[in-house]
């Protein structure tokens, strides 16, 4: 076998860790960007947008496209194939290990628009699947997606519009995966119950911090109309400071 074939330097420089999600943008030979993901047996690389395997399925930016333009052309109820629910699976799962990817590297815009498409895809097949069962079966996924979904939309929000905007945003992700949860008809298993527990640490961190964000404001503004500048400098800091979540 030729030698080019072989990973094993990349693997041996990047150690897979079972504890942690790892990722990292690198350029590929011709100059793009593209997102790796170790895992334990080798490495996932993908694209950074439309189709994380960078194909284009039937002409289209992705299956589901595809897909909503046959069913927009259906003269009757379009009903998936094996095949097309065979092809829905294989692109929820690629969007599932780039939206990981994302997250890890805080790239939490990205994350909710793979978010996004992974629960435009679940909704697509549930009204256009063959049976109940297949439903049933795939909708196991949607907590999770939502999860990761009110995670980064939190965590964004909080970057660019504050605190408060954040707080609302992770009461609105919580109240929708508390939703999806209750859907599956039974008791919440471990999974779902540390979803949960994770996602309301997440919330109250954020109410917490909306609080205590307004008193530093409130002092800062006090010590600039006081001319104390040495202690606004040091609010500033701890205002700088607070935009860091609790470690998940």
């Amino acid at each position: 076998m030729p030698r080019f074939r072989d990973i094993d330097p990349i693997l041996r420089r990047w150690r897979f860790r079972p504890d942690m999600v790892q990722a990292r943008l690198v350029r590929a030979g011709d100059g793009r960007q593209v997102l790796q993901m170790r895992i334990d047996l080798g490495l996932l690389q993908m694209e950074l947008v439309g189709r994380p395997d960078g194909r284009r399925p039937h002409g289209y930016e992705s299956y589901l496209d595809y897909l909503m333009e046959q069913a927009a052309r259906s003269s009757g109820r379009f009903v998936l194939s094996q095949r097309q629910c065979q092809e829905i699976d294989r692109e929820f799962f690629q969007y599932h290990h780039r939206r990981l990817g994302w997250l890890a590297l805080g790239e939490f815009r990205r994350a909710i628009a793979d978010a996004d498409h992974a629960l435009a895809l679940l909704d697509f097949a549930h009204e256009h699947a063959p049976d109940p069962q297949w439903v049933s079966l795939h909708e196991q996924s949607r907590p999770l997606v939502l999860f990761h979904r009110a995670q980064a939309a939190t965590l964004y929000v909080l970057e660019h519009k504050g605190p408060e905007a954040a707080a609302e945003e992770a009461d609105r992700g919580l109240a929708q995966l508390q939703t999806a949860i209750a859907l599956l008809r039974h008791p919440p298993g471990p999974e779902e119950r540390l979803m949960l527990e994770q996602l309301e640490r997440l919330r109250n961190w954020v109410h917490q911090n909306c609080q205590e964000e307004w008193l530093l404001q409130q002092r800062l503004a006090e010590a600039i109309a006081a001319e104390q500048y040495e202690l606004a400098a040091q609010i500033r800091d701890q205002l700088r400071a607070r935009h860091h979540p609790p470690t998940q």
